[in-house]
């Protein structure tokens, strides 16, 4: 099978990668993640209205572009080059895929148009132990007459602190339900959770007996601990190509350095053992892009084999985002743990993301457990 971007897609990743160039740089990166939001909120303005990023997989009924998971792959590939501070990932991959897979269609009309003009930020709050398993889901719903009542504590929520608009999983009698609660909401309350990656911010989010309207139920069509499942492995497909972006980075910064660093009167980089590294980093990178390429278009064609696919991607896309980054350290040598060099800010989002929806080995039992192994 030979994949390749169409021209259309190329020229969309064209135009990111020269708007990340511009407004995505070393400097803009530290200054967004000492801000408190996390992010430059002007930029991420621009980003909705002048690029329409958040709008690429909303259909065009509800105010988008009604493009494939194909061309959002593409753009989370060129994002996570970049470390772009910003809610697209939250926004998109978790609330937006949220509203399309489980939401009704009042809801997705009141809610997708703002999402895909970057008037209104969303996420999904779901973790709560750190595990990826539903069957750890402790938040409870009770139903009164037609309210819901909430209760519980959720944890790594991405941009949950400051997001305006929130998806969370609840247990309801036997199934998970999902509801939509605004970030301003009565009885809810939400903190930063000091992490190792600065680039992108975690909450806490508690719900201390939250009421909301049944309207604000999304009514999934089939269970809902399906639908969860399948706006995780959405999210999982999104975040293994912004891993394959950022490993991708890790490489080009490894090379460009072994050829400019001199040791013993040459290049580091006419080592052998510097090519041995360069050369392994290569083929993880290579490797890591086929299988996030591969679940795109299952995901594009919303394939029975969804769940395989997104559990390949996150598990091999992790273990190559954290080898490079790991091996651009080394390559750097002393420099590659100085804050002055961006290979540590590198190796913090690869270790963060390796944990996030799930670790590489969770997501290898995953698989082995489909395959009755």
């Amino acid at each position: 099978m030979h994949f390749a971007f169409t021209e259309e897609q190329e020229e969309l990743r064209a135009m990111a990668r020269s708007f990340v160039a511009d407004h995505s740089t070393s400097e803009q990166v530290r200054h967004a993640m000492e801000s408190e939001p996390g992010y430059d909120d002007g930029v991420w303005k621009r980003i909705g209205s002048e690029l329409g990023w958040p709008a690429v997989i909303v259909p065009e009924a509800y105010g988008g572009l009604g493009l494939s998971y194909v061309e959002l792959v593409a753009l989370m590939e060129i994002v996570g080059e970049s470390l772009l501070c910003s809610p697209f990932f939250s926004s998109v991959a978790l609330g937006a895929n949220a509203l399309l897979v489980a939401g009704t269609e009042e809801q997705k009309r009141q809610w997708l148009p703002q999402i895909a003009e970057g008037q209104v930020t969303a996420t999904l709050a779901y973790a709560e132990s750190g595990s990826p398993s539903l069957d750890c889901l402790a938040t409870e719903a009770e139903a009164f007459g037609d309210e819901f009542v909430l209760r519980g504590t959720k944890r790594f929520v991405v941009d949950g602190h400051s997001a305006e608009l929130l998806v969370v999983a609840a247990r309801l009698e036997e199934d998970v339900a999902l509801f939509l609660v605004p970030g301003d909401e009565p009885g809810l309350s939400r903190s930063r959770l000091p992490t190792v990656d600065q680039t992108r911010r975690l909450a806490e989010i508690e719900l201390n007996g939250v009421c909301l309207p049944g309207a604000a139920r999304l009514q999934s069509p089939g269970s809902g601990t399906a639908s969860l499942q399948k706006i995780l492995d959405l999210a999982a497909i999104a975040l293994s190509a912004e891993q394959v972006g950022g490993a991708q980075r890790c490489l080009d910064m490894a090379v460009a350095y072994a050829k400019e660093r001199e040791q013993f009167g040459r290049p580091i980089g006419s080592f052998q053992a510097i090519k041995h590294k360069c050369a392994d980093m290569m083929v993880r990178v290579e490797s890591a892009r086929s299988a996030s390429y591969y679940a795109a278009c299952v995901a594009a064609d919303d394939g029975e084999a969804l769940g395989r696919a997104a559990s390949l991607a996150k598990a091999y896309c992790s273990d190559a985002y954290f080898h490079c980054a790991a091996e651009n350290i080394q390559i750097h040598g002393g420099v590659g743990f100085t804050w002055e060099y961006d290979a540590h800010l590198y190796f913090k989002r690869a270790k963060s993301s390796e944990s996030l929806l799930g670790n590489a080995n969770q997501h290898r039992e995953r698989i082995a457990q489909a395959l009755e192994l």
